[in-house]
């Protein structure tokens, strides 16, 4: 199936297969661009692939800048500061190349561009997406990991510098106008890190299809992301091949177009400990899932069933599914609790403070208060 370049139009147009990323000098040159801003992370940064983009690009005549001064969990000065990049340089077009935190500050600056009011006005949780007014650069993505799938999206999730609560700046016109989505580049990930953002794709496909809101279609996609990753994932930690990284880049892009529909408790649960403890956000996800999956079998039991049977598991039930992450991660080396990621007892109720604050969880299928917070990340170290 993954054998071959294909290109899909949904939601955006993406080009995906090994060795797509070489179009990306042409398809520059198509549309006028000659001054591309690269927006990636400082790992990236300094890796093969990126610097034979780089390369690619100067023989093609195409003037380039890096901008790669970014937090692992990005923050507003990281925006800012990409943005006066951007200012200087004269640059005509953004490219973000990454995962999650790359092409999130990359939407960022490409909002800031033509919208110079503090940042945080923006901010979609107080209808800051009405301000989004103008007219934005072009804007290409490149993911470099299957995790967050936010090559596709139209949010970026920025943190304060100070507080570190995290807003979500969202518009249709922060979509890219294309993806070059191409496996060989994640062929070099470590094991670790390939766990991580493939368990967060996990977790954006069964969050969405689980969410209370009402849309067959994204549940229809996040199904057949969860049974891509159930083929896929053990392979591509333990013995990457272009077939397994081929899967797990597509669930990735699944589960970002999923979760439009929502996300839920397992969020919630995990965007406290990156602002707090600077974790990981596919690691948090992780760790976290099978205790949010288990919260949530009340009520849900005939879509765990369906879980279940999209996982060929025996046991075709809730427990099965929780089971099965369980299993899971023990086999690519997640660590079983909170306790192994650094969390302890005296940062259980700040974190449930946090939790019960965010975003996510309004779109649980099950309320989740405060107390239920508290007692998840116990149950959890």
């Amino acid at each position: 199936m993954f054998d071959k370049i294909y290109q899909y139009n949904f939601p955006t147009t993406i080009r995906f297969g090994a060795g797509v990323i070489s179009e990306l000098p042409a398809y520059l040159k198509s549309n006028g661009l000659k001054s591309p801003l690269l927006v990636t992370d400082p790992t990236v940064a300094q890796l093969g692939f990126f610097k034979a983009i780089l390369a690619d690009l100067d023989k093609n005549h195409i003037h380039t800048e890096v901008f790669s001064g970014i937090h692992k969990n990005p923050v507003k000065s990281d925006v800012y500061k990409g943005t006066e990049a951007f200012d200087s340089g004269k640059h005509d077009c953004i490219i973000g190349v990454g995962g999650g935190a790359a092409i999130d500050v990359a939407r960022a600056i490409v909002l800031r561009v033509n919208h110079r009011e503090d940042l945080f006005k923006y901010d979609d949780l107080i209808g800051g997406d009405i301000y989004v007014t103008n007219e934005v650069p072009h804007f290409i993505t490149v993911p470099t990991t299957a995790g967050t799938g936010s090559e596709v999206g139209r949010s970026a999730i920025i943190a304060d510098d100070e507080t570190h609560q995290k807003k979500i700046l969202f518009s249709p016109k922060l979509m890219a106008k294309i993806v070059f989505a191409d496996p060989v580049l994640t062929m070099d990930l470590p094991p670790a890190v390939t766990a991580a953002t493939g368990m967060d794709a996990l977790t954006h496909n069964m969050e969405a299809y689980l969410a209370k809101m009402v849309h067959p279609i994204c549940e229809g996609v996040g199904l057949e992301g969860i049974s891509l990753i159930n083929r896929s994932m053990e392979n591509a930690v333990l013995r990457p091949d272009i077939e397994s990284r081929s899967m797990m880049l597509m669930a990735s892009m699944m589960g970002a177009i999923a979760f439009q529909k929502g996300l839920g408790v397992v969020h919630s649960l995990a965007h406290p400990l990156s602002a707090l403890l600077d974790t990981h956000h596919g690691l948090a996800n992780a760790v976290n899932l099978p205790f949010g999956m288990e919260f949530n079998i009340p009520g849900s039991e005939e879509k765990f069933r369906r879980i279940a049977r999209t996982l060929d598991l025996r046991d075709e039930n809730g427990i099965g599914v929780v089971n099965y992450l369980k299993d899971l991660n023990n086999k690519i080396s997640i660590p079983s609790n909170l306790r192994g990621i650094g969390v302890r007892e005296e940062h259980v109720e700040t974190l449930a403070d946090l939790a019960f604050a965010d975003f996510a969880h309004p779109n649980n299928p099950r309320p989740v208060s405060r107390e239920d917070f508290r007692t998840l990340y116990s149950k959890a170290l």
